[in-house]
C-alpha cells in the first residue's frame, strides 16, 4: 500500500485511537476463543470504550422493546441512523468480551486497510471502524453500520496482505447487505424471545443500557452465525470487492483454505468452523462463482503484514489503483473449459 493511498484511506481514525488509548492491561493468559460467546454482554473493559466506539455520542440508545418491535416488522423500517446505533451496541458487546490488542500501529494499519476497501463498497459513507481484538483465535466479526473486528490470531495466520484484505472485504459485504439485521429479524420473529421482558434493562460492563432482549439477540447472532446463503454471498461479493480495491481476489480463497486444513478440535478455529459453512463447500462455491472472471487482472506482488508494519516496501506496490473487476455471477456459473496446453517449442 503506497503512502498516498494510506493517507486517502485514513479518514479520521480518532475513534479507534481513543479505544486503544483507553485499553486496560490485557490478561496474562488469553481466554479460549469460545469464552467470547460465554461473556457476551459482560467483561471488564472500562466505561470509556463505548464512548470511543460511538464517537462520543451520548444519545440514548434504542430501547429493547422498540428494537424488537422494529425487527419483527421489517428491516426496511430501520433507517441508517438506527442501523448504526444497533451496530454500536453490538460493537460494545464485542468489546466488553474481548479487549482490543494494545499494538497501536497494528490497529491503525488494519483500520486504514479496511477503510480503503470500504471506500470501494456500495456504502462508502458509513462510519467504518476496523479493530483487532486481543484473541489468539482465527475469526472475524461484523456489526451493522460499519463495525468490523478481527482477532490477532487471524492476523498472525494471514500469509500476506491479500488474505487479510479478502477477509475484511467478506465482513464489509455482510454490513453492506445488512445480513446481521436480517438474521436478528428472523430470530425476533421466531418466538425465541417471547419470554423475555422488553422493559427489563440492565447495565453492562461498558456502562450502556442494553435490554435483555437485545443481549439475547446478540448472543444468538454470534453463537449461531449467519445463514449459509449470507456467507456465500459475502464470499462471492467479497472477492469482487477485494479486486476493486486492488488486491489479489484469490486472497480470500487462500484464507478459506486454512479453515479446510484446520482440525475440528483446534480451539483456535473452533468458532469459525462452527459458525460458517464447511470450508470445502465455500471453496467449491467460490470456484464456480469466480470462474475465469479474474484471470485478466494484472498480478499483484505479495506483501506480508509484517512488511507493512515495518515500513519495508515490497517489490511492487501491493495495493494498486482500484480495478474495474467484474462481479461474479449472482449464482454459481459453470466454469469454462481450460485453454489447450501450449506445445513446447523445439530446441
Amino acid at each position: 500500500m503506497t503512502s498516498a493511498l494510506l493517507r486517502r484511506a485514513a479518514a479520521p481514525v480518532a475513534a479507534l485511537a481513543a479505544c486503544t488509548a483507553l485499553l486496560l492491561p490485557a490478561p496474562a493468559a488469553a481466554q479460549n476463543v469460545l469464552n467470547l460467546l460465554n461473556s457476551l454482554g459482560g467483561g471488564s473493559s472500562g466505561g470509556g470504550l463505548l464512548g470511543a466506539v460511538t464517537g462520543g455520542n451520548t444519545a440514548a440508545p434504542a430501547q429493547g422493546d422498540d428494537l424488537i418491535s422494529l425487527l419483527t416488522r421489517s428491516v426496511d423500517n430501520i433507517d441508517e441512523a438506527r442501523e448504526i446505533e444497533i451496530g454500536r451496541q453490538l460493537a460494545a458487546v464485542l468489546l466488553g468480551s474481548k479487549p482490543l490488542h494494545p499494538d497501536l500501529a497494528l490497529q491503525r494499519y488494519v483500520n486504514q486497510l479496511g477503510r480503503w476497501i470500504s471506500l470501494q463498497s456500495s456504502r462508502p459513507h458509513l462510519p467504518w471502524t476496523f479493530a483487532v481484538l486481543d484473541d489468539p483465535g482465527y475469526n472475524a466479526f461484523a456489526a451493522p453500520g460499519g463495525y468490523v473486528f478481527i482477532t490477532k490470531g487471524l492476523v498472525d495466520r494471514c500469509a500476506d496482505e491479500s488474505e487479510l484484505a479478502g477477509i475484511l472485504a467478506h465482513e464489509i459485504t455482510h454490513v453492506t447487505a445488512k445480513h446481521h439485521l436480517h438474521a436478528m429479524r428472523k430470530t425476533a420473529q421466531s418466538g425465541v424471545l417471547t419470554q423475555l421482558v422488553a422493559s427489563q434493562v440492565r447495565s453492562n460492563a461498558v456502562g450502556n443500557l442494553v435490554a435483555s432482549q437485545f443481549l439475547a439477540l446478540a448472543r444468538n447472532l454470534y453463537a449461531r452465525g449467519l445463514d449459509q446463503a449470507d456467507e456465500h454471498d459475502a464470499d462471492r461479493n467479497g472477492v469482487a470487492l477485494a479486486a476493486r480495491a486492488g488486491f489479489d481476489p484469490y486472497g480470500l480463497v487462500a484464507a478459506v483454505q486454512q479453515l479446510r486444513g484446520a482440525a475440528q478440535d483446534n480451539p483456535a478455529f473452533a468458532l469459525a468452523l462452527s459458525t460458517h459453512p464447511p470450508a470445502q463447500a465455500r471453496l467449491d462455491y467460490l470456484e464456480a462463482a469466480m470462474g475465469r472472471s479474474f484471470d485478466t487482472l494484472a498480478p499483484v506482488a505479495p506483501v506480508t503484514v509484517a512488511q507493512r508494519l515495518s515500513g519495508k516496501p515490497a517489490a511492487e506496490p501491493a495495493l494498486a489503483a482500484p480495478q474495474a473487476a467484474p462481479a461474479p455471477a449472482a449464482a454459481p456459473a459453470r466454469k469454462a473449459a481450460p485453454p489447450p496446453k501450449k506445445k513446447d517449442k523445439a530446441s
